[in-house]
This record gives structure tokens, sequence and C-alpha cells, in this order.
């Protein structure tokens, strides 16, 4: 090892603790990756934390400080002070690498007493190998150093069909991340996508997007309720497409409430919202006496035809047809193909993208369900048929995820698709990628289940300890490296990847640019 690379040596500590002494004149960072050469292989480490270390006592120390502070002594100076004064970092082994054949191993021994360590180079990472149908991801970070030649890609199938979970504060950089995703699941179309776009940010209306890709005119549907622009979709849903099942989980109704809408389905079948919105409760004669006979009391159904009409926002005009007041619900002919439309283009392997923007929070939930719903049962038709290998994976991109997969939604009202999927989705190729600021509210069942995690930065400890706890590889000691990620920072933990990876994300509007794609119009963006 060169000398001049040298920056600290192994002086003690345990194994998953091991204590080094920084070399003076280099500046160790939390999250930095060294390098131990041993005999045909080197073990990657990395830094979790720093303390002061001192040959000279602490009392000592503050009287010495207190000369220096208090008398104003201005010329005084520690005897070669690079031996008295230094800085211990306290380090974790990663990987063992086997130069041989670039095998990469869990490792299960110390460095050499005194070993002395270098900062991990390009040269350590060749390991990191494209594979086929794999999704990039972002570059390998030492501390806050970004190593470009390091590119680090995830193999898409088994990343999307065990779940992904994206977990970070607010302005950490969650959506630049799943931008970057979608731009790669794009290049090909192994696999279908569906993403419920809350904030209409995506597809890039106003700027530079999804829709900049140079395979989005194949690979790319998007649907909007307003003003669709060229090439794009209305999104209109049938009031046919929904049927009663798909508010469980979603809205609530208390169980006379359900039974109203159970009975509305049983009389009217495909026309039941329009049917119950345009009847008159109390003309109809549902008194509450005529339950006995199987009708409902005029309240229950004036409720349910209120929470209807709240939901899907929902009023009738002067001819009594229903239409929604965002135009995303309709009564009469339009969008009775949309869900088929959808799902048949996810199944093959496209990226749909839902402006829910001008939806409310149950609206939007309730368009993801009728989708999602229709393509589990697409899948397990498919594996029924044994034709569920010639499918790509498909995946649900849902945004604060615990709206529907969080501990008081799942014990407050029963199982929704997205909590099936979440449960059971991989054995059909279809899963969750699951956007949340608020891991913690997530059931550990659930969470274990979301075989992928890419973390970024998260100041509140209780969040950092739930993603900790639910980790795929041992992440105790990373509570302040995960505290500490910058905007883009991030690490990859997951059966899929050999360690956890610490990452930087690059900008999405850089790998547009680095793609030589002009867009046409928009401005520059900060995430």
């Amino acid at each position: 090892m060169d000398e001049l690379s040298v920056v600290g040596q192994v002086v003690g500590g345990s194994f998953g603790d091991i204590v080094i002494r920084q070399k003076a004149g280099t500046d160790l960072e939390i999250g930095d990756l060294m390098v131990s050469e041993e005999n045909g292989s080197f073990l990657i480490l990395q830094v979790f934390a720093l303390q002061y270390g001192s040959q000279i006592q602490d009392k000592m120390q503050q009287m010495m400080s207190g000369v220096n502070l208090e008398q104003g002594v201005v010329d005084a100076h520690f005897y070669e002070p690079d031996f008295v004064n230094y800085v211990l970092a306290r380090i974790k082994p990663l990987a063992r690498v086997y130069k041989e054949n670039n095998d990469v191993k869990i490792p299960k021994s110390l460095p050499s007493f005194f070993n002395k360590l270098r900062l991990i180079s390009k040269d350590d990472l060749k390991f990191l190998q494209k594979e086929k149908d794999s999704i990039f991801v972002g570059y390998i970070r030492s501390g806050s150093k970004v190593i470009k030649e390091a590119e680090v890609w995830l193999p898409a199938e088994d990343v999307f069909s065990h779940h992904m979970l994206i977990p970070a504060t607010t302005g950490r950089g969650k959506s630049n991340l799943v931008k970057t995703i979608l731009w790669h699941v794009l290049d090909t179309n192994k696999v279908g996508a569906l993403v419920l776009d809350a904030h209409d940010e995506y597809f890039g209306r106003g700027g530079i997007g999804l829709k900049d890709h140079p395979k989005a005119k194949d690979n790319l549907m998007y649907y909007t309720p307003s003003n669709p622009p060229v090439g794009a979709n209305r999104l209109t849903v049938n009031l046919q497409s929904i049927r009663p099942e798909h508010f469980e989980g979603i809205a609530d109704f208390s169980d006379p409430q359900f039974q109203a809408i159970r009975m509305a389905f049983r009389k009217s079948r495909k026309n039941w919202i329009r049917d119950l919105m345009l009847t008159d409760a109390v003309d109809a004669g549902m008194e509450s006496s005529s339950q006995s006979r199987g009708e409902f009391a005029a309240a229950t159904m004036m409720v349910v035809q209120r929470k209807l009409r709240l939901l899907l926002s929902l009023e009738k005009d002067e001819e009594g047809v229903v239409f929604s007041r965002h135009e995303v619900f309709d009564s009469t002919t339009k969008g009775l193909n949309t869900v088929d439309g959808i799902v048949k283009d996810i199944e093959q392997g496209k990226v749909v993208v839902l402006d829910t923007s001008r939806l409310g929070d149950e609206a939007e939930l309730l368009v993801g369900n009728i989708i999602a719903s229709k393509l589990l049962e697409k899948y397990k038709d498919a594996k029924a048929g044994g034709e569920l290998e010639r499918k790509p994976v498909a995946t649900i991109v849902i945004e604060e995820a615990p709206r529907v997969i969080g501990v008081d939604v799942l014990t407050s009202r029963n199982d929704n698709i997205y909590s099936t999927i979440a449960k059971e989705g991989r054995k059909f190729k279809v899963g969750l990628t699951a956007i949340t600021q608020l891991s913690s509210v997530i059931p550990k069942t659930i969470l274990a289940n979301m075989n992928t995690k890419i973390i970024l930065g998260n100041e509140m400890k209780q969040e950092r300890e739930a993603i900790i706890a639910s980790a795929s590889q041992d992440l105790s000691e990373d509570d302040k490296n995960i505290a500490s990620l910058d905007k883009g920072e991030a690490i990859i933990t997951s059966i899929f990847v050999p360690f956890a990876m610490p990452i930087k994300v690059p900008l999405f509007e850089d790998i547009v640019k680095d793609k030589g794609i002009i867009p046409e119009s928009g401005k520059t963006k900060v995430f």
C-alpha cells in the first residue's frame, strides 16, 4: 500500500466496532469507506463514529485550555502535536472481496492488528457489475465523496417483486429518486408500473420529466383529468368500474352503510352508484320500520349518499346525470375501458402515470384500488394458467404509504388491495413501491416484507429506529449516519446487495441532460 494513501491504522476494538487512529493531515468523515488489504482479499470497512484521542489526561487538557483562553498565551504549542492529540474513528466491516474472482462475502474476521487502511477507490469496486434488466439508482458514496465510476444497479424483477420502501423526510430527494428509478424502468419492457402521482411531478408537464425519455412514446402512458398534452390520455373512470369491495380499507363506512351499498349493487349491478345517488330515500319509503323487509332506513341511505358524494365529488345536473366536479368519474359512457386499458399497458411492461393531483386522498386510493385489484386478479389468473413467467413484474408506486398500510388503517378497517399486495403480491410478481416519511406506523410484518429499502436522510429518531430494525443488513451503528445524510445521499439495504451500500442519487435533470436530451421548456429544479 502506498504510504501516501494511508488514512489510519487499526489500534483496537472488537468485531463490528474496530478502533483506528486517523493519520495526521487526513480528514475522515462519517460514512467513509476504507480498505484493509489482506492476503488474497481485502476488507471494506465503514466509519460510523469519530472521537478525539489524546495522550494527555482530561483535567490537564482543561487546565491548558484555561491558560490559553484566560491568559492569552499565544505562543504555546504542544511538543510534536501530531503524536499527542489525534482523532479516533470507529469502523465496522461491510464486506470481504476476494481478488481472484471479485467474489463478495460477509466478513467474519478482524483486520490484522496495526494494519494500515486507505480510502476506497474505483478499482476496489469492480465487483459492481450491471446485470441484464437492472435499474440504476446511483453512485457509490464514501462519506460525502462520490465515486462516479462505481455505478449501483439493482436487479429489477427481484427488487420490484419483493417490494421497495423509500423512507425519508421532506426535502431529502424522494421524488428525484423515484424519477431516476422510473427513468431506467422505461429503458425496457421488463417492469410494468402504476404510478399514483399526487403532485403531477413525474411526467414533466412543466419541465423535465419522464416524457423526455427516448422510449417514452412506446413505454410511458400518462393519464390526467385536465387538458391532456398531445399523446396523453384523459383520466376518466366510469362509475360502472367501481364495486363495493373497492371501498374496503379505503373509506369509512359502518357495517349498516356497507350493507346498504351491497344491497344497492345487488339491485342495480353496474349502475349501482348512479341509481343510488338518484334515489330519494324518503320518497322511496325507506323508513326505519322498513328494515325488516330488507330495506334500509332513510337516514342510513342519505349518509351513504353524502359520503359517496364527498368521496367521489359527485353532483347531478338538471337532467339527472351524475358527474364528478373534477371530471374523473363519469356515469354515462365515458371511461368504460380506462381500467382495462391501464391494466393491459402494465401487463405489457409500460409505466402508467396517473395525475391524481385533483383528487382527494380517498378518491386517489380508490382509483388505485380499482386498477391494482384488476391487475392482481390478472396475474393470479396467469399463475393459475402457467403463464406468469412470461409476464413482466409489476409494481404499484404510492406516496404517503401509511394511508393504506399504516397500523391505524389496518386495525380500524379491513385489509385493502395495497396491504394485500404487500403481504402476498410477491407470489404473483406484483410488488409495492412505498414512499413514506413515517415508517414507524407501518406494521413490522409489512416492513419486513419490504426487502429493499433505499434510505434517505431522516432527522426523526423514532423513524430511524423503525428503519434500522427492519433493514436487510445490520444498521445498528448507522443511526448517526442516516441522520447526517444530505440531499440525494442514501443507503441501500436489500437482500439483493452484498452489503448496505451508501450511494449518491444523481440529480434527475442531470441524467436527462447527460443523455443529450434538451427539454422543450421548463426551469431547473432543485431536489
